[in-house]
C-alpha cells in the first residue's frame, strides 16, 4: 500500500512539473508566435488591401471590444487622417475555416480590397478563391449588397469552388457587419 502511494505522490510531481514547464514555455512562446503570424500572415494582406498610407499599419493596429469578443483593426493613414482600415474574419470553406482580410476606404465606405491570410482548400480548385481574378471583384466594391451571383449578388464565384467561394464571401459580410458596427469609433481611434 504505501508503494503505490509513493508512486502516486511521484507521478503527481511529475505530472505537476510538466504542466508548470509546458505553461511557461506557452507563455514565454506567445508573444513571438503572434509576431510571426502578424509578419508572415497578416502584413502580406494587409499590403494588398491598404494602400497610400505613411504609418505602419501593424504597429499601429487596435483592438476594439464587441460585446466579448475582440476585433483587432489595422488602420491606414496618411498625414494624421484615417484613410483606410482593415478587419481579418473567416468563412466556413470546404477544408475548414478561410481567413480573409478585408479593407475599407473609410472616405466612400466601400471595400478596398481582401486578401486571404488562411485556407485548407483544395489545390487548384478552393485555393483559387486567392487568385487575382476572385480577389479583384471586391475592390471598390459597395458594402451594402456583398454577394455571389447565384444568391442575387454581382460576384462571380470561381468554377468549382462554390464552397470556398460563399466562405469568403461571407467573411467579408462579417467584416463589413464589424466596419459598420465600429464605424464611430474607428473615426475616434486614431484622431
Amino acid at each position: 500500500m504505501n508503494d503505490i502511494l509513493k508512486m502516486m505522490a511521484v507521478l503527481s510531481i511529475i505530472c505537476g512539473l510538466a504542466g508548470t514547464s509546458l505553461t511557461a514555455l506557452k507563455q514565454a512562446t506567445e508573444p513571438m508566435i503572434e509576431e510571426q503570424v502578424l509578419t508572415y500572415v497578416q502584413a502580406p494582406a494587409i499590403k494588398t488591401v491598404l494602400s497610400g498610407y505613411d504609418n505602419d499599419p501593424i504597429k499601429d493596429r487596435k483592438d476594439f471590444d464587441m460585446g466579448g469578443r475582440t476585433v483587432t483593426a489595422f488602420p491606414a493613414i496618411k498625414d494624421g487622417r484615417l484613410m483606410s482600415v482593415a478587419f481579418e474574419t473567416s468563412g466556413k470553406g470546404y477544408g475548414g475555416d478561410i481567413g480573409v482580410m478585408v479593407g475599407f476606404d473609410v472616405n466612400s465606405d466601400t471595400l478596398s480590397g481582401i486578401g486571404i491570410t488562411t485556407m485548407k482548400e483544395t489545390p487548384g480548385v478552393g485555393t483559387r478563391v486567392a487568385e487575382h481574378g476572385f480577389t479583384t471583384q471586391f475592390k471598390g466594391h459597395g458594402i451594402e449588397s456583398v454577394e455571389l451571383k447565384k444568391q442575387g449578388g454581382d460576384i462571380d464565384a470561381v468554377a468549382g469552388a462554390t464552397i470556398s467561394s460563399t466562405g469568403t464571401t461571407a467573411a467579408v459580410q462579417k467584416a463589413v457587419s464589424i466596419y459598420k458596427s465600429l464605424k464611430q469609433r474607428l473615426a475616434d481611434g486614431w484622431t
